[in-house]
Parts: structure tokens; C-alpha cells; sequence
């Protein structure tokens, strides 16, 4: 898996590109809580170029949601393909994760 890394005023934005499974979540896991030690509050995950998401993939983004949570910060998703969405409502985690349809919709409810 790739993950590249960028920010747009105060929004750090994470673009994951291939697997996020097992093998790669703690990697992920990683960078989203430096950034967050970093003092990043606001994220968008980009999965445009994500193949597929595993348990260990949600569960990093359910840790995250959970520690900003108590920190007002916020976490958006966007940019999914069908069959990466459909793990997410299966899982239950759209009800609790934003997911909106691009970068720029996620970029204007978090400014």
C-alpha cells in the first residue's frame, strides 16, 4: 500500500492507494496518530485509488474517530468506490464516519 500525505490550511489529508489490510494497517495506524501527536485535528482519507479495506483497516479508522472525538477533531472520507463503501455500511461505520462523494465536499464541511 501507498500513503501519501499532504495538507490543506489546518486539513491533513491522507490519499491511501492499494490494500489496507493487516500487513499494512499498523503503517497507516502510524502516520494518522504522529500527525495527530503532531497536533492535526481535521483529516480526509482519500480512497480513490484504494483496491480493498479489511477489519484491521476499519479498526484503525474507528481508533482514530475515537480519540478525535474527544478532541473535536473531525475525520472525513471520500472518493470511495461501491464495493469499499458497501464495507463500510455493512460494518455500520457510515453511520458514525462522513462519507461524501469528493475531496472538495470533504475540504468545505471541514473549513
Amino acid at each position: 500500500m501507498e500513503i501519501s500525505e499532504n495538507k490543506d490550511g489546518n486539513i491533513h489529508i491522507f490519499e491511501l492507494s492499494g490494500r489496507l489490510d493487516s500487513r499494512t494497517s499498523p503503517e497507516f495506524d502510524e502516520k494518522i496518530f504522529l500527525a495527530m501527536e503532531n497536533g492535526s485535528n481535521n483529516f480526509i482519507i482519500d480512497f480513490q485509488s484504494l483496491e480493498y479495506i479489511s477489519s484491521a483497516g476499519l479498526r484503525v479508522l474507528n481508533k482514530a474517530y475515537k480519540k478525535l472525538k474527544h478532541t473535536d477533531g473531525k475525520i472525513m472520507m471520500c472518493n470511495m468506490v461501491d464495493y469499499i463503501k458497501e464495507v463500510f455500511e455493512i460494518a455500520g461505520f457510515d453511520t458514525f464516519l462522513p462519507i461524501v462523494s469528493d475531496r472538495q465536499t470533504a475540504l468545505k464541511s471541514l473549513s
